[in-house]
């Protein structure tokens, strides 16, 4: 990738890395890349952000009913 392409490409990622925390949507830089690439490579942005979706309530539906765990060390004596 020549040098100008390469600043317009993070100049872009920058900025829609922005408008994202504006919008509080919580998407980190890695993946927001990712999301973009996908878009670009063709995919439907609405089926990415269902996906995106589904994936946060999974997430946040096995964070809630997962036992939680021990972090103190166990002792075989």
């Amino acid at each position: 990738m020549d040098p100008d392409a390469a600043r317009t490409a993070r100049e872009s990622l920058d900025l829609a890395f922005h408008m994202s925390n504006v919008l509080d949507t919580g998407l980190d830089r890695h993946t927001l890349s990712v999301l973009i690439a996908l878009c670009d490579l063709g995919l439907n942005p609405e089926a990415l952000a269902a996906v995106v979706k589904e994936l946060r309530t999974s997430r946040e539906l096995q964070t809630s009913s997962s036992p939680p765990t021990s972090t103190a060390p166990s002792s075989l004596s």
